[in-house]
């Protein structure tokens, strides 16, 4: 099947076939025709499978009536909005839609965090079409009043589910809201969750769902494996396996920002050439570093989640976790960094004893036995082998496990003893005083039976005491003065 095919205008196809593309992807091929129809959608593939092209296709397809070489901004009302979690998959989107539109007079801009309003504001003031945007940044428009939304025909989430994990979807019902009822949405994700369906609900009406490949699935073209390693090692073993694959540039994960800047600079130091990409960075700083990546300049990238999105590069040949995720489905956006569109691809995970109960979430979600190998020299802890190991000298502080798998309860879980099992009786000595007194029960004071007896009751020594009744300084030599 070719891109002439599936509808779409002749300025589109000569544009795609500019690109050097000659036929579309399955996801491609499913949701275009769709959209084109103006259904919502609900779609899902696994990342680098052209889905992004799924959408921008069909959006500009649909949009190409309202193109105007007027400069007046009036010809030029935005009519299509697209929301990505952060601004390097924003700049990949506004990247797509401008190789796609050179043939079609469709005005396209892309506002982000980060950066000044300023240029923003001038750009939305000529009159744009289509607007991608990262929700907060576009929320600050909007209080602004530099954006009007109340002509938009089409919206797009892409990566809803980063979107989820952000913590964007009290924004994007903001968002909703500020938009016309009468518009074709659609929702694009690597991977669905019940609370992605949840949101699909709310902003999709009879959506068409479609799924190239079951859910979470991983790339089939990608090589995985896992060597066992000590978390103290884990840097050298990095250094090690980069050293042996001198010529191939290398993806690295980490989950904080300050192990990427750290572990930057120790590659650095050990004359491997890398830099760091993530939040504390400025935007020209994040791009300057994406560009040498790309460019073969740099050998390692090191980089967080949120930082990763958007990364597009062709035919990277490794994505090394060096510290895995703690949610399985973020495993699968990582290493959808390489091998991409068919290309071969390798995913590597360096895993402490501490991490395996995360290596086994993410071996359930993939379906998929990740073989283990252990590189001589950098062997792992002795727990790494215990089924079910999480660690007990974890970053993380995770529980031990011992005898055999069982879980051992964490220090802070256990019910704590009573005082007179923690400091009462001990081996080998007595709690009973040679006046008679038993440290092992609780103080009952001597003078407050005798005024129990006064006013007619008796006394019972797990009474409280009685309000107003007045305190006695007993170990300390009285009240003192009044």
């Amino acid at each position: 099947m070719s891109f002439a095919e599936l509808g779409l205008i002749p300025e589109l196809q000569k544009a795609v076939a500019d690109a050097g593309y000659t036929e579309p992807t399955p996801i491609q091929r499913q949701a275009i025709p769709i959209v084109i129809a103006g259904h919502d959608v609900m779609g899902g593939a696994q990342t680098g499978t052209g889905k992004t092209a799924g959408f921008t296709l069909p959006l500009l397809h649909r949009l190409a009536r309202h193109a105007s070489t007027s400069t007046s901004p009036a010809r030029h009302q935005t009519r299509a909005l697209i929301l990505a979690p952060t601004r390097e998959l924003a700049m990949q989107v506004y990247e797509s839609v401008k190789t796609y539109s050179k043939y079609v007079p469709l005005r396209a801009t892309c506002i982000y965090g980060g950066v000044d309003m300023n240029a923003q504001i001038q750009e939305l003031r000529r009159g744009i079409e289509i607007v991608i945007a990262t929700p907060g940044r576009l929320l600050d428009h909007v209080q602004q009043k530099t954006i009007n939304l109340s002509q938009v025909e089409m919206l797009v989430l892409d990566e809803a589910d980063r979107m989820l994990d952000m913590g964007f979807i009290p924004d994007i019902r903001r968002i909703l809201g500020l938009l016309p009822a009468a518009r074709q949405s659609l929702l694009f994700s690597a991977t669905f969750s019940d609370e992605i369906k949840k949101l699909a609900d709310q902003m999709l009406k009879n959506p068409q769902l479609i799924e190239v490949a079951r859910r979470n699935m991983v790339s089939e073209t990608i090589t995985h494996v896992v060597h066992p390693v000590s978390s103290g090692m884990k840097r050298n073993l990095l250094a090690h396996l980069l050293r042996h694959q001198p010529d191939t540039q290398a993806l690295v994960f980490v989950d904080t920002k300050i192990v990427c800047g750290r572990l930057a600079h120790f590659l650095e130091r050990h004359g491997i050439s890398a830099d760091a990409i993530h939040g504390d960075k400025s935007q020209q700083q994040r791009t300057e570093t994406l560009e040498a990546f790309k460019a073969g300049k740099l050998r390692v990238l090191v980089a967080t989640d949120v930082a990763a999105r958007g990364i597009d590069i062709d035919e990277l040949p490794y994505v090394i976790n060096f510290e895995l995720p703690h949610t399985a489905e973020d495993y699968v956006h990582r290493i959808g960094r390489t091998g991409r569109a068919g290309h071969k691809g390798n995913a590597v995970s360096l895993v402490c004893a501490e991490e395996k109960h995360w290596l086994n979430d993410i071996q359930k979600l993939i379906k998929l036995e990740i073989p283990q190998e252990i590189v001589p020299g950098f062997e792992p802890e002795p727990e790494f082998f215990e089924a079910g190991s999480r660690g007990g000298r974890g970053r993380r502080g995770s529980a031990d496990k011992a005898d055999g798998g069982r879980e051992r309860a964490p220090r802070a879980a256990q019910p704590a003893a009573p005082r007179a099992e923690r400091g009462g009786k001990r081996p080998g000595r007595s709690t009973i005083a040679p006046d008679g007194f038993d440290f092992s029960k609780p103080y009952e004071s001597s003078i407050a039976a005798p005024a129990a007896e006064t006013a007619g009751t008796t006394a019972k020594p797990d009474e409280p005491p009685r309000r107003g009744q007045r305190p006695v300084a007993f170990l300390l030599g009285g009240l003192g003065r009044k």
